[in-house]
């Protein structure tokens, strides 16, 4: 045995043997006991336990000296979770959990659902043990095995902790089921009988009302009550007297209140005046019905009851869970927690010799619940979002009931794109599916899993890097941002984030199969899977090649195929979330041309835009009709930017919007420069409909940004800027936009002109012949002796300074010096449009800007301008996070944060305090201090 295993079996031993009203105090081992115990140096013990600690299997209690007890059994003994991650304590009185406190003064607390689909359902059962003098009498409708009988309980419960019921209260519960063929008897076992009241009645016998007295009464099923019972029921729930079978007078009371339970509509299969008598009717929903988070909590509560049964953590496979959810009909939690019981009692017989745990995988399930799996397959929807709850297997331990789903920062096996392809196949295959059919399966699964993977790491506070390090050693990571900057460039895509996230950790799984020697799993299921003509299969061939010629080894075909889907999954071709445009213009093909001009410049297909012609001789009316029809194809529900020309087409916004229930705006003397800066705030910004709309009133084209400048002539050819990338269309495009605002605001009037990489020197000396060109910016550097600024140095700050002395010469000291950050307030705005709801980012950056002036003068340090960037949009999310009242929480070490830093943060945000009228929370001036 190891020696660290060795220390951690002596600590549990020793907390096994603890006895809950034993523990006081700091409770445990220190690390003197246990080296003179088990005859191991102290300073190896404390090494030893401070690793267990890190690795979260025990738990430190603080003081002199510090102690140790085993997490697990702590959990056990005090019946209470401890959460996540490694805990300390100084007192075992702080590890009791508010949870565990409020489930004793509240059992719903316990109860699934009980704050979300079920609240309403807990309000009603509360108001009902509250109401004066003793309650309501209620029913509980449901179908079968939804629960009902637990929330009875649950209601009993809860009289007791509000002291409507003694500790002493009875609970006695009758299913009426059992007797309904026999109404005598029925009504004999619920009140009682006198003895000789009928045949076999030789003595005296109290009822369950009696039984029940001064507690609850649960009757089950209800509705088999014969008519005569029921008016036994309610007349004693009217006026608390009963008889006993055979008694001619009611002369016997007792206070019971009662609570029935059906799955039959009330309405048809009880009296109408017994109906009447229960004045709380309480609906539970059935189990489909619920949210997918709770069908999830339920499952893992049903995995935990098996777990402390057969004491051994279950493992279940994420392909088990999405079947077991599919599955999921009439039988309700009844028939789910039946199916889970046999497969754990399965599990536990294949996993007999296994010590550390148990196993449910897809092949044990019974067929009926194999199918489950293709029916949650079916729905993209719900498959997706199942994925943002498990995207791991679910390990579920015994002690504590804490949830153990694999750390999503543990490394590589966290997005494993083989193993999710291998075990989709796999199972599929099984169930005898086609080849064709299992193919866009798993293109679907492989899309979900690489979104989700994307949106559950993403972190305002930590850059991609950081967090890929903490997953793949640094070399594999700068190599995958050369090949996600190579994507972004080839394909001209803005996704750059989410494939270097995917590709990072495949490539790692990768190295690691060709280094273990093991084939790479299911190559003809693949193969195919991306159309082989199709733009992602071209750019994985040429990523194959980069990866040869850095890791000096053979790509495989099929792993160029698991490239080219990775690369088909990062693609957002969700076009549900931007704006539409409508350009419409009177004549036959006005509109039509502005939109394919626009287009090819912009190097666009996937802009939600349409062209409306209007010849001379078309009405108006057929023009709304021919529009309404376009937009119902369309996904409009962020609304359509109509850029009209004139006349009628400008008029028609209104009546579309109430027609169709969107938002609509209009703005006319449509120009393809206005198309295209539409294009640009649609799809680069993601900008919403109003934000553009008051954006682009303002827009006069993109050369008359420069009205206010001056314009030169040199040699009589007038000054030109060359900006540089991949196409010379979209990328450059959106580069051209950023140097003309960086002109306008220098106040110079220089025309900048796009360009792509191919011919590039051939295509800049037919420029020369037209332009005096002054400078380039971009990717690439030129061979002709002209100026180059390179599109990182334009992002940090320095390119920006560079080219207004390019453009200024000895008049660079005329220009103020809040003009010399404009790409700082270009993206800061930009990324504030998609963060900010009810903050406008325009209304907003210029206090950022002076909140960032502010620090650099008090700190007297300058800051690059990503880090400007990143702690401006902090800022600026930090502040709708003031009006929401959703301030973040500082859980690092705020004594290793710098005082002085901490400082200028709160002299600075003083301008927010005096021209917004809105003030931080302390833990977010820690937050800002600590980026600085």
């Amino acid at each position: 045995m190891k020696r660290s295993e060795k220390i951690y079996e002596y600590i549990r031993e020793y907390s096994l043997s603890q006895k809950k009203e034993e523990l006081q105090g700091a409770i445990g081992l220190d690390a003197q006991e246990i080296a003179d115990a088990l005859g191991i140096l102290r300073n190896n013990v404390s090494k030893e336990l401070n690793e267990l600690h890190r690795l979260d299997r025990i738990v430190k209690f603080r003081g002199r000296p510090v102690k140790y007890f085993d997490k697990a059994a702590l959990e056990e003994i005090l019946g209470t979770e401890l959460g996540e991650g490694p805990c300390q304590y100084l007192d075992v009185s702080e590890c009791q959990s508010p949870e565990a406190a409020e489930e004793e003064a509240n059992p719903f607390a316990r109860l699934i659902g009980a704050e979300r689909s079920l609240s309403k359902q807990v309000e009603q059962a509360k108001a009902a043990i509250l109401y004066p003098p003793d309650g309501l009498h209620t029913l509980i409708v449901g179908q079968t095995g939804v629960g009902k009988t637990l929330f009875a309980h649950m209601m009993f419960a809860y009289g007791k902790a509000m002291h409507r019921f003694s500790e002493e209260a009875p609970f006695v519960t009758f299913n009426c089921a059992d007797y309904y063929n026999n109404p005598q008897l029925l009504i004999s076992h619920v009140f009682g009988h006198q003895k000789g009241a009928f045949t076999g009645a030789d003595k005296d016998k109290a009822g369950l009302v009696e039984e029940a007295d001064g507690g609850v009464l649960f009757l089950d099923e209800i509705h088999r009550l014969p008519p005569e019972g029921q008016e036994m029921i309610f007349y004693f729930m009217d006026t608390g007297t009963f008889n006993r079978l055979g008694e001619t007078t009611r002369s016997r009371r007792a206070k019971v209140l009662i609570i029935g339970a059906t799955t039959e509509d009330p309405d048809s299969a009880l009296t109408k005046t017994f109906v009447r008598r229960i004045p709380n009717i309480i609906k539970i929903k059935p189990l489909s019905e619920r949210s997918l988070s709770e069908k999830i909590d339920i499952i893992k509560l049903l995995f935990r009851e098996e777990a402390q049964r057969v004491k051994k953590p279950v493992r279940i496979t994420v392909e088990s869970v999405k079947a077991l959810i599919g599955s999921i009909g009439s039988g309700n939690v009844g028939q789910l927690k039946s199916n889970i019981k046999l497969l754990c009692a399965q599990a536990f017989l294949n996993g007999i010799d296994n010590p550390d745990f148990i196993e449910v995988d897809f092949k044990m399930l019974p067929e009926g619940v194999k199918d489950g799996l293709l029916t949650l397959s079916s729905n993209r929807q719900a498959l997706a979002e199942l994925a943002q709850y498990i995207a791991e297997p679910l390990v579920i331990s015994p002690a504590g009931g804490k949830k153990a789903a694999a750390d999503e920062e543990q490394g590589p096996a966290s997005f494993n794109l083989y193993q999710v392809v291998e075990d989709k196949v796999a199972l599929l295959r099984n169930e005898g599916i086609s080849a064709d059919l299992i193919k866009q399966i798993v293109a679907t699964d492989v899309n979900v899993y690489v979104k989700e993977l994307y949106n559950k790491k993403h972190s305002v506070n930590m850059t991609t890097r950081e967090r890929l390090l903490k997953i793949v050693d640094a070399s594999l990571v700068d190599f995958a941002e050369q090949i996600a900057l190579f994507v972004q460039k080839r394909m001209n895509r803005s996704y750059r984030d989410r494939f270097l996230y995917a590709f990072s950790l495949h490539l790692s799984a990768f190295l690691k199969r060709i280094k273990a020697k093991e084939a790479i799993p299911y190559t003809t299921e693949i193969e195919g899977a991306v159309p082989q003509d199709s733009l992602c299969l071209q750019v994985a061939m040429e990523i194959g090649e980069k990866i040869e010629s850095h890791y000096f080894l053979k790509v495989p075909r099929v792993e160029i195929e698991y490239i080219a889907l990775l690369l088909e999954s990062a693609e957002d071709d969700d076009l549900s979330d931007r704006v539409s445009i409508i350009v419409a213009t009177h004549g036959t093909s006005t509109a039509s041309s502005m939109v394919e001009v626009a287009q090819k410049l912009f190097s666009s297909a996937d802009t939600n835009i349409i062209a409306v012609d209007m010849p001379l001789e078309t009405g108006p009316q057929q023009i709304l009709e021919q529009m309404t029809a376009m937009l119902r194809a369309m996904d409009c529900r962020r609304g359509v930017l109509i850029l009209a020309d004139m006349g009628s087409l400008c008029n028609i916004g209104s009546i579309i919007s109430e027609r169709l229930k969107i938002p609509v705006r209009t703005l006319d003397m449509v120009s393809t420069p206005l198309i295209l800066e539409a294009m640009r705030k649609v799809d680069i910004a993601g900008m919403d409909l109003d934000s553009i709309y008051e954006s682009l009133r303002s827009f006069k084209g993109y050369d008359s940004v420069d009205a206010g400048g001056q314009r030169r002539e040199v040699d009589g050819k007038p000054e030109a800027i060359v900006t540089i990338c991949s196409t010379g269309q979209g990328a450059a495009m959106k580069l051209k936009a950023l140097v003309e605002d960086i002109l306008h605001h220098a106040g110079r009037a220089i025309e900048v002109l796009p360009v792509g990489l191919v011919k590039l020197d051939e295509h800049l000396e037919n420029l020369a012949k037209e332009y005096h060109i002054i400078a380039s910016v971009g990717m690439k550097k030129p061979v002709a002796p002209i100026p180059f600024i390179p599109l990182e140095q334009l992002i940090d700050g320095s390119g920006e300074k560079m080219l207004t002395e390019l453009v200024l010469g000895s008049e660079i000291a005329m220009v103020p010096e809040e003009k010399s950050n404009m790409v700082v307030q270009k993206l800061c705005e930009e990324s504030l449009q998609k963060f900010l709801t009810y903050l406008n980012p325009a209304k907003v950056m210029g206090v950022l800007l002076e909140f960032d002036r502010q620090i650099e003068a008090d700190l007297k340090l300058h800051l690059s301008n990503p880090l400007r960037i990143r702690l401006l949009v902090h800022c600026g999310c930090a502040l709708e996070r003031i009006v929401t009242r959703t301030p973040l929480e500082y859980k690092e070490d705020k004594g290793k944060v710098d005082t002085v830093k901490l400082a200028a943060v709160k002299k600075a945000a003083k301008v927010f305090e005096d021209s917004l009228k809105l003030h931080f929370s302390e833990d977010e001036y820690y937050f800002m201090a600590n980026m600085l």
